[in-house]
């Protein structure tokens, strides 16, 4: 059992601070909606996400904010709350790492709602500086999501007989994310992979 948690909380501590890492330093380097090309494919493009993973949103408003936050708040409690059980009862190994991976990644996006309101100020126009003296963008619950890895790896047209979208741009893969949504997407992968491992019974 001792391993088990040791991986486990290995696994969340590092995927956390890499995360939050990131995070900060796009924040204060770059400005809102600037780009950086590593390859033809690969550019890191700041972005602020106010909804869910990939640029994902539930609602408008502050109260969809609001609702968004605490349904991710209670989420992560719950998983949480049941890696510890997979614990105790030695579950497999891989299926304690798969939902460690997905937990991180959780908490590592509830950090950004919950707190980068109050402790960055606003990116628009300018380097977003930690802790300013006259206070963040926004309050508790308002943050927004840093995000910020962009693969276009392939870029062309529909073909012009498509229905709807011939001739229209197409971009794979247009989402920009961040090292907790990949985290929750390698969570998820691994439990699709072994699946018959996890799930024997």
């Amino acid at each position: 059992m001792r391993k088990r948690w040791i991986l486990s909380i290995a696994i969340i501590l590092m995927i956390l601070f890499i995360d939050q890492l990131s995070k900060w330093y796009v924040k204060t380097h770059f400005m809102l909606g600037e780009s950086y090309r590593v390859f033809s494919w690969f550019y890191i493009h700041f972005t602020e996400n106010p909804g869910m993973a990939f640029g994902l949103t539930l609602s408008d408003g502050e109260f969809g904010k609001i609702i968004l936050s605490v349904l991710r708040i209670i989420a992560a409690i719950v998983i949480g709350w049941y890696i510890y059980k997979i614990i105790q009862a030695h579950e497999k190994i891989i299926y304690i790492v798969a939902l460690s991976f997905i937990w991180a990644g959780a908490v590592g996006n509830i950090i950004d709602s919950l707190f980068y309101g109050i402790i960055y100020s606003s990116s628009e126009g300018q380097l977003a500086q930690l802790f300013p003296p006259e206070g963040g963008y926004g309050s508790f619950l308002h943050g927004n999501v840093v995000d910020m890895f962009y693969f276009p790896i392939i870029e062309g047209h529909f073909p012009s007989w498509l229905p709807f979208w011939g001739g229209e741009p197409f971009i794979f893969f247009q989402p920009v994310f961040n090292v907790a949504d990949a985290s929750i997407t390698t969570g998820v992968i691994l439990i699709l992979i072994f699946y018959k491992k996890i799930f024997h019974q």
